[in-house]
């Protein structure tokens, strides 16, 4: 019984006839999508991996600095206590934590939360997409 080999992909295709070109069809696209999900899923790996060990990186920085923030400001209450008393070094300390919050969370709200409202959302656009497609087939 003879085998069937299957034909590579590398060989000469120029005398083949358009009925064998038509049959190779479904095996190239059949590969093409095989490739295309072998890309998909080494990529989707790679963005795990690096995602997920940034995210124990930025945890790890995260814990650093809410362990130095208390320390940095308890050092600044001693210094000021070298020229204040203890207590109005607190208080400045604290009133400067304060006016920071104030300052960065105004910030965050007045440049980037009205940026994200502003922002046009996904459905808004298909419905936009959709009444414009809408509009050309009315004219036809």
């Amino acid at each position: 019984m003879a085998r069937a080999t299957k034909a590579s992909p590398l060989r000469d295709r120029a005398n083949d006839s358009l009925f064998t070109l038509i049959g190779d069809v479904p095996d190239l696209v059949k590969n093409l999508v095989r490739a295309e999900l072998d890309a998909l899923k080494a990529y989707a790996g790679k963005v795990v991996k690096h995602s997920s060990l940034a995210a124990i990186l930025v945890f790890a920085a995260l814990f650093f600095l809410f362990w130095a923030t208390p320390a940095f400001l308890a050092f600044l209450i001693i210094l000021l206590a070298l020229w204040l008393p203890l207590w109005a070094s607190a208080l400045i300390v604290f009133g400067f934590g304060v006016l920071m919050i104030v300052i960065l969370g105004a910030w965050a709200y007045f440049v980037h939360v009205r940026a994200i409202r502003k922002l046009e959302t996904p459905g808004a656009a298909a419905k936009a997409d959709a009444a414009i497609v809408k509009e050309f087939a009315d004219e036809f």
